[in-house]
């Protein structure tokens, strides 16, 4: 049995696909820039706020890793209209997928504080640095650089979930 594949069709039918592609990567884009944002405050204070905070924080991750995607989508986009808030179909979308990317990356990136040992913190520490300092120019860069594949494989998770956006209309590459 032979297959005869006819990509003669597909010429017209690019554009979309081009369209639908960039829409898929700017929302991936977009996300993956604020979720990480979101994972790097939230392991922060994961790893060294205050205990209240720390439970917010932890909620918040349960809550989100523990329900599907799918649904968060639609409790932002249909959900959030009821409680006055309105927001079109691509915002809808970038937030669904920044606060599903940034409760995966407060675990990773907490993952990665805590690589680092107690001895290069106290190293930053003996040579003056403060405490915000210590973080940001010592700790942090170090933990990135551990968890960095692990944090790629989490955005390449949400680019391929980003399928279902279409479901609320956003024009991606499924659409």
């Amino acid at each position: 049995m032979t297959y005869a594949f006819d990509f003669s069709g597909f010429g017209l039918y690019a554009g979309m696909l081009a369209r639908g592609a960039a829409v898929t990567l700017g929302l991936t884009a977009v996300s993956t820039l604020a979720g990480g944002l979101v994972g790097i405050a939230g392991a922060s204070i994961a790893a060294a706020g205050p205990k209240w905070a720390r439970w917010l924080v932890a909620s918040y991750v349960e809550l989100i890793r523990n329900t599907p995607f799918l649904v968060q989508l639609f409790f932002v986009f249909f959900g959030l209209p009821s409680l006055g808030i309105h927001i079109d179909e691509i915002q809808a979308a970038i937030l669904a997928m920044t606060v599903n990317l940034g409760a995966y990356a407060i675990e990773i990136v907490r993952a990665g504080i805590d690589s680092i040992s107690r001895g290069q913190v106290q190293a930053a520490q003996a040579l003056g640095l403060h405490g915000r300092q210590v973080f940001r120019c010592v700790v942090l860069p170090q933990a990135l650089a551990n968890v960095f594949p692990a944090l790629l494989g989490q955005v390449l998770i949400v680019m391929l979930g980003s399928a279902v956006v279409s479901q609320i209309s956003v024009p991606d590459l499924t659409y």
